[in-house]
């Protein structure tokens, strides 16, 4: 062997001194000593640079730039050299970023050549089982029979008492119900027909029920009353009209006819006289705000406990209406005493004074001379005294001449204006003031217009004149 050939030593380690021999070599730098070995054993004169044996005992190995190509080299013969001595030799030479920690065998060591390809198994089987995965056939929802199909209930228009309402975020906006296909077509109930007897011509005219409801709000209130008083009255007058017919009540009118064109029932002026009268006349003005009116609150009526209200009303309150059982003797729930001020302040015929003669006085309450007489001791004017008042100020009972009557029957025997009243006696005639006109009872239209001028709607005042009462559709009802 000649000088210039170098001698590489490899020692020969015992099995359990492995793992030391490898910490050892670690510790002291055994990769750069090797890659110095394997360069002098390979003689490369033409090396551009040099590693130096004092590396320090980093995790990672790190070449100055100028170093870069040398230690590339070095790497590739010394894995080769490694590969070739490894059956030989226990000595191997680490790399920085694959050596395993102590104690623990490489990962991707020799001993499990399969990974790779189980790796690349996978993603085949992955691959192709995706398409598949994705062509699988999706369970979809059967169509309901028609025959097991349940219409969903209409939500009431009104809340219910004990309910809580439903509180929405502010902007919002509700999400609309889908309704439910009907299983039948339901056929929309025709407009009623009303059967009017007319008066003046003794003749009972048929007509649709808005046509009618157009005639009487003419008949029951001046046009020039506000928009929502008349709506008011329109829906009153439906009613009135639809309670009756549903309970096919023909009382007070002549065979054939549901209604008569009188304060019995209801004031009423025909389409002919409409025609004739308002339409020719210079009022086609107020005969289109009555029918506008009445197109605003087509097929709307009050109901309480799901019927039809006896939808009552009169001219103008004395600030008060009254409790039904003060009037008919019957007490209606919806038929209370409220508050009416707005007829003093518009009405112009609020008060109004009537002078009698003592002996129509008598005639009329059908009072006997003899028993006024007796009740005076022979005195020319009857005693008059008033018992009690009703809840709406009215006279509810008085005495006059002996004999008690009440208040509305004072009024219709005197042909007075209404039940309230104060007298005054002037020698042989009684001067009696009335405040207000009508029953009293229901609606005050004088006050349904005044609420109108302060901006309460059609709704409103009829709420606050009828207790408790709902709206409904007539058509609903009465098919």
């Amino acid at each position: 062997m000649k000088d210039s050939q170098v001698r590489i030593r490899i020692p020969i380690h015992h099995p359990k001194e492995h793992r030391q021999a490898s910490l050892a070599e670690e510790g002291s730098g055994s990769i750069a000593t090797s890659l110095q070995k394997i360069k002098l054993m390979q003689q490369q004169p033409d090396t551009r640079g040099t590693l130096s044996g004092g590396v320090k005992p980093n995790r990672r190995i790190t070449a100055m730039p100028s170093a870069v190509n040398s230690v590339d080299t070095a790497l590739t013969i010394a894995g080769a050299a490694v590969h070739d001595t490894r059956a030989a030799s226990p000595l191997q030479v680490p790399l920085p970023h694959l050596r395993p920690s102590a104690g623990r065998a490489p990962r991707w060591g020799n001993r499990r050549p399969w990974l790779p390809f189980a790796a690349m198994a996978g993603v085949l089987v992955l691959a192709m089982a995706v398409p598949a995965l994705m062509a699988w056939p999706r369970q979809t929802a059967q169509p309901v029979p028609p025959s097991s199909r349940t219409a969903a209930p209409a939500a009431p228009s009104v809340t219910a008492k004990g309910e809580t309402p439903v509180t929405r975020l502010p902007g919002v906006p509700p999400i609309p119900a889908v309704p439910a296909a009907p299983t039948r077509s339901v056929p929309v109930a025709a407009e009623p027909d009303v059967r009017v007897y007319v008066t003046s011509t003794g003749r009972t005219e048929t007509l649709p029920l808005e046509q009618y409801i157009v005639g009487v709000v003419a008949a029951e209130m001046p046009p020039s009353f506000e928009g929502e008083a008349l709506k008011a009255q329109a829906i009153a007058a439906r009613t009135f009209i639809a309670r009756r017919l549903l309970a096919d009540d023909t009382s007070g009118a002549p065979a054939g006819a549901d209604v008569t064109d009188t304060v019995k029932h209801q004031a009423y002026i025909s389409k002919a006289k409409l025609t004739r009268e308002w339409g020719h006349s210079g009022k086609s003005a107020e005969l289109a705000k009555i029918q506008q009116a009445v197109r605003d609150t087509k097929d709307t009526i009050m109901v309480y406990e799901g019927k039809p209200i006896t939808a009552s009303f009169f001219s103008t309150s004395n600030g008060y209406t009254e409790n039904s059982e003060d009037v008919w003797a019957k007490a209606v729930p919806y038929l209370r005493s409220v508050s009416s001020p707005w007829d003093k302040q518009l009405a112009p015929r609020y008060t109004e004074t009537v002078t009698l003669s003592r002996q129509s006085v008598f005639d009329r309450l059908g009072l006997s001379r003899t028993a006024i007489a007796a009740s005076t001791g022979g005195g020319r004017m009857p005693e008059i005294r008033i018992l009690s008042k009703t809840e709406g100020h009215r006279i509810k009972k008085i005495e006059v001449g002996g004999s008690i009557f009440t208040g509305p029957e004072i009024r219709n025997k005197l042909g007075l204006r209404s039940a309230e009243f104060t007298w005054k006696a002037e020698g042989d005639r009684i001067a009696i003031t009335t405040y207000g006109y009508g029953h009293g009872v229901g609606m005050s239209q004088w006050g349904a217009n005044g609420m109108a001028k302060e901006g309460h709607t059609a709704t409103q005042i009829l709420l606050h004149y009828y207790t408790g009462i709902s709206f409904a559709q007539a058509s609903r009802i009465l098919s």
